[in-house]
């Protein structure tokens, strides 16, 4: 990586990091309605502590704030101490209202000449505003969510042939947005599930990191709640639908969840997202490792967690061979069903 690209990647990586904290701190971050309904805290396709690499690089080879003066507190926010939001953030069927950024660090491999010399910096941004429904017949809580992510690309490396050989074009763009639309229930005795689907817009800003595909498939989660944790399985698949790109999309996902809560406002896991390309009968298998902690900044609760992914699989030609996030989600006020619900 040279000095510009190293440059560019810093400065994304600090706006990256105090923009949470400025949206936790602003009048309109706080003040949420802590109820007890539980939905999720996780990109499309996958829970939280996953990580979803920029395919399309792969198919074309082939204001400032003093942090020191935010208080950092275990107190009950609302009635709620951070560690009991923490508790309801690790649900995969949580019903509060977030922001979730997530800074990603990948360093590369594969087969291609270089492959081993790339670095990319990514921030994913993910609103979460659920929508809570009427209780099950069975007394379970029920909520519909709509979650988009929007991926902000910083040097990113998309391997390029050209008449000297094989060069890698640093491309800094924003990336196809990944949503996922679904119904989710937390039964009394902690079995969690949830069915929809999820998708993907052909929205890049560069079509080097374009799929130019409009893709859509179907997803489920099956989970279950204890008192020292959650596990589960949360299995989705995406097929292209239409689109201007050549070529087909099939590719299915499965990220397994088991998550760890000590007390504390602490989380300690492993959520790794597997992925299957059928078109190209490719592995991606990472193992993971979460580490995470709720705190108060002024009033507001945000969950700050580090994870780790080393992919024991990867894309032959090139593909990540590690990640390393730093994810940050205040809890916000739920305005728009407020605003549906006339409040």
């Amino acid at each position: 990586m040279n000095i510009r690209s190293g440059t560019r990647t810093l400065l994304a990586l600090a706006v990256a990091l105090l923009l949470p904290v400025a949206c936790a701190t602003s009048p309109t971050g706080g003040g949420t309605n802590m109820d007890t309904m539980l939905l999720a805290d996780s990109e499309p396709g996958g829970s939280d502590g996953g990580e979803s690499m920029p395919p399309t690089a792969v198919r074309a080879a082939t204001p400032a704030m003093d942090k020191a003066a935010l208080p950092v507190k275990q107190e009950a926010h609302h009635g709620k101490s951070a560690d009991e939001i923490a508790r309801e953030l690790a649900n995969p069927n949580n019903s509060l209202a977030s922001l979730t950024f997530k800074n990603q660090f990948r360093w590369y491999n594969g087969d291609l000449p270089g492959a081993g010399d790339q670095f990319s910096f990514t921030t994913l941004f993910q609103p979460v505003f659920p929508f809570k429904l009427e209780p099950t017949s069975s007394g379970g809580t029920a909520n519909l969510f709509i979650r988009p992510a929007f991926p902000f690309l910083f040097d990113q490396p998309v391997p390029t042939a050209t008449a000297t050989g094989l060069q890698y074009n640093d491309t800094t763009a924003i990336g196809d947005i990944g949503f996922d639309i679904g119904y989710g229930v937390t039964e009394k005795n902690g079995l969690l599930w949830a069915l929809g689907m999820v998708g993907t817009l052909p929205t890049a800003t560069d079509s080097a990191v374009a799929g130019k595909q409009f893709r859509l498939g179907p997803e489920a989660l099956i989970a279950k709640f204890e008192k020292w944790g959650v596990y589960g399985l949360f299995p989705s698949h995406q097929w292209d639908v239409t689109g201007w790109g050549g070529g087909s999309f099939s590719t299915s996902q499965l990220q397994g969840v088991l998550k760890f809560l000590p007390g504390g406002g602490w989380n300690v896991g492993t959520s790794p997202i597997m992925n299957y390309d059928w078109a190209n009968n490719q592995w991606s298998i990472p193992l993971n490792l979460t580490v995470g902690k709720t705190v108060t900044l002024g009033s507001t609760p945000v969950k700050l967690e580090l994870e780790v992914n080393y992919y024991v699989k990867q894309i032959d030609a090139f593909g990540p061979e590690c990640m390393i996030g730093i994810n940050i989600t205040p809890v916000v006020n739920n305005f728009i069903e407020g605003w549906i619900r006339g409040n």
